[in-house]
């Protein structure tokens, strides 16, 4: 039995008790004026009754909606929980992916940058070689300008070695003519002078439009003066003077060709 009906149970229990005590006063009541009360007690009680019934619906009604919000509640807050920490797991896999693209990145630039450096070594760079353009490997040019760094530190030996290995390993190279006069000229040098004769020819016979030519007769002409070939000395002056009379080579030509002078 629930709260309102005990209630109303009490009241009906109330009113009988009332009319039964009033039992001796019969003479005032008739029993249809009894029976009217009684009805209409009863219908109070009732009435009660269903007033009491629907407030307790309401409150039932109330309390189970408070008890769905608070379901609702701890759902949702155990959601947010859940969704913190698989946020919290996804910032971290974030962070640890960041860290091996960042690594993969650095991975790559280096390997580009190693393959650049080599790639580079590989292809050939322009330079001006006696006032024209050539192309050459990045590796001739190092070989010849190692092999001229030797001739002006005055290791004419090793100028010679490095310079002969040059144009065995490079015969088609732009710096040929160059290579083949510092070879004649380092041979020169160390009083070779039939070596250096036989290297100056190469550039006098190969390379005719070298501007090294002059030079290279020049150097010739000094070699034959000192196996003491006047005559041949003699004549490569001449020809420095009549095919080049603008240089300085046939300036210098002219100077020396007193000395050849036979006697």
């Amino acid at each position: 039995m629930n709260a309102a009906a005990a209630r109303a149970a009490g009241a009906l229990f109330v009113a009988a008790a009332a009319l039964t005590a009033a039992a001796p006063a019969h003479a005032l009541f008739g029993d249809d004026e009894a029976r009217k009360a009684i009805l209409d007690l009863r219908k109070k009680v009732d009435e009660q009754n269903q007033a009491l019934a629907q407030k307790d619906a309401e409150l039932a009604a109330r309390l189970e909606r408070l008890e769905a919000a608070g379901r609702a509640q701890l759902e949702f807050a155990n959601t947010i929980d859940a969704l913190r920490r698989e946020i919290a797991q996804l910032r971290g896999q974030v962070e640890q992916l960041a860290h091996e693209v960042a690594t993969l990145q650095k991975r790559n630039r280096d390997l580009y940058g190693d393959l650049d450096a080599r790639l580079k070594k590989l292809e050939p760079t322009s330079v001006t070689v006696d006032g024209k353009q050539a192309l050459v490997d990045r590796s001739e040019q190092a070989a010849f300008d190692a092999a001229l760094a030797q001739f002006r530190a005055s290791d004419f030996k090793g100028a010679i070695t490095s310079l002969q290995s040059f144009l065995a390993r490079y015969p088609q190279s732009a710096y040929a003519a160059p290579a083949h006069y510092w070879l004649g000229n380092a041979h020169f040098a160390l009083k070779d002078y039939k070596a250096a004769i036989a290297a100056l020819q190469v550039v006098v016979e190969r390379y005719h439009d070298s501007p090294r030519v002059p030079e290279a007769l020049l150097t010739i002409a000094a070699s034959q003066i000192e196996l003491n070939d006047k005559k041949s000395a003699r004549s490569t002056l001449n020809r420095i003077i009549k095919d080049y009379p603008d240089t300085e080579a046939a300036k210098l030509a002219k100077e020396r060709l007193p000395s050849t002078a036979l006697r």
